[in-house]
């Protein structure tokens, strides 16, 4: 299916400052709201620079879930002999995705929540994620902790070393029940102002055509889109290729020059040039590659997605 979502990067005239924005910079789809997610969890290996715990006293939370994880394997430590310089109790976060699928991967941040000096050089345990307090986990997290050089205060100079991140490892194990991508009616505005929803709604219209978009309140705008959204929206002359494949829009009419080439009109729609590109079995990531051209070109103000 052809998907054209022309209104999220239609231009918004006088949004910002005065400027020209785009509309997907200036909401947040209804159906694309990141999903939250939350984990307890224990950084290892630190170099001395862990949670403090001397007779039991002191961080007793990162000592019992030490003591936690070792009688998982079977071995039983008393919770009053455990020093713990090269371990810290942390809270874990993530964002993603609400579409993102079992398998996929996202960035953690860790922070710690005992008294730990720094992190730095530690490796956080895998970590259950939860989207809610309390809940079934959907996602784990571990992997070697990344400290920020640049986290720190500029008068002092003192290096903060208890937050860190692993770019990718969160790993996401359960579907998170992905909203229908197709089913989007509202576009919340991350700042709400309600001339900005007006002309949010005047370029959607304008974009594809009257009745689209209606402004419902300050914060959002509705959507009332009728099939393959923007499928109609006429495609500039261009001349674009992809591997083998050329794709004429417009200019002096003639048989195409080479085999595998493609000739259409200007004006031709972008469900027509889409439906022209599979009459000559071109693959989806192929037809993909072509739209992205035609946008980068000018030919289309559009993003193009084909599912």
């Amino acid at each position: 299916m052809l998907l054209v979502t022309a209104a999220l990067v239609a231009l918004v005239p006088g949004a910002v400052d005065g400027q020209q924005s785009r509309i997907r910079d200036l909401t947040v789809a209804e159906q694309d709201i990141p999903v939250r997610l939350m984990g307890y969890g224990l950084v290892t290996g630190l170099d001395g620079t862990g949670d403090r715990v001397i007779g039991g006293f002191s961080s007793g939370h990162t000592v019992r879930s030490i003591a936690n994880v070792l009688r998982r394997f079977g071995v039983e430590v008393p919770e009053n002999i455990l020093r713990t310089r090269n371990v810290a109790a942390v809270l874990v976060t993530a964002e993603v995705s609400p579409y993102l699928r079992p398998g996929g991967r996202m960035p953690i941040h860790v922070s710690s929540v005992g008294d730990a000096v720094s992190l730095r050089g530690g490796v956080l345990w895998l970590t259950p994620l939860v989207a809610d307090p309390g809940g079934e986990p959907v996602g784990s997290a571990q992997g070697a902790l990344l400290v920020s050089e640049a986290t720190e205060f500029a008068s002092s100079g003192y290096q903060v070393e208890t937050t860190a991140r692993i770019p990718e490892g969160g790993l996401l194990e359960q579907a998170l029940g992905s909203p229908d991508f197709a089913s989007t009616s509202v576009l919340y505005l991350r700042r709400p102002d309600l001339g900005t929803a007006a002309r949010i709604a005047q370029a959607i219209n304008g974009a594809l055509g009257a009745g689209s978009a209606a402004v419902e309140d300050p914060g959002a705008v509705t959507l009332a889109l009728q099939g393959d959204a923007g499928g109609g929206i006429q495609v500039g002359e261009a001349v674009v290729s992809h591997g083998s494949m050329t794709l004429a829009i417009g200019g002096a009419p003639g048989a195409p020059g080479a085999v595998g080439d493609l000739r259409v009109p200007e004006g031709t729609s972008v469900q027509e040039v889409a439906a022209a590109l599979h009459a000559v079995a071109a693959p989806p990531r192929a037809i993909a590659a072509v739209f992205e051209s035609l946008k980068e070109v000018g030919a289309i103000s559009a993003e193009v997605t084909i599912r």
